[in-house]
């Protein structure tokens, strides 16, 4: 994860991006992977864990029926965190991530590993979804930031 985490801070300070992420499930662990970078302050603006969904509610001003009718861990509430937070930072990418990191948590319609991502850049917005499938909370955590990470370096370029 170092290697590609140096790879985007090079390529945010030549382009002169900055980022924000708002985490929950990962727990501030894709901050962490960004800051660990020297240089990083220059391109890195805002991290936030909304672990809660009330922080999600009342920090990142996720609609309560939004959260009601889909859940803290869905697409819609994915969408809804990344574009929030991209008007509370003003950055030029903010990425979003919830999800079930487990080992409890889980249900037939969302299972342990399932993880929701989402980007925006400008006018351009995607939510990915991901189902992990190793159970073991670390691993979905670092499996989820790796393709956050992923994710990025694709918007950025």
């Amino acid at each position: 994860m170092k290697k590609i985490s140096q790879k985007i801070v090079r390529l945010l300070k030549k382009k002169r991006l900055k980022i924000s992420f708002a985490e929950s499930c990962t727990g501030g662990l894709l901050s962490s992977t960004i800051t660990s970078i020297s240089g990083s302050s220059k391109v890195f603006t805002l991290g936030l864990v909304t672990y809660s969904n009330q922080s999600k509610i009342n920090t990142l001003k996720i609609p309560k029926k939004i959260i009601m009718k889909h859940g803290a861990v869905s697409y819609e509430t994915c969408l809804s965190m990344v574009k929030n937070l991209n008007k509370i930072s003003k950055t030029n990418i903010s990425v979003s991530i919830t999800g079930i990191a487990g080992p409890k948590g889980g249900t037939k319609e969302k299972p342990v590993g399932l993880v929701f991502i989402g980007i925006k850049k400008g006018n351009k917005t995607l939510v990915k979804k991901h189902l992990f499938k190793n159970k073991k909370r670390t691993t979905i955590q670092k499996s989820t930031v790796n393709k956050a990470l992923n994710l990025i370096l694709g918007f950025a370029k």
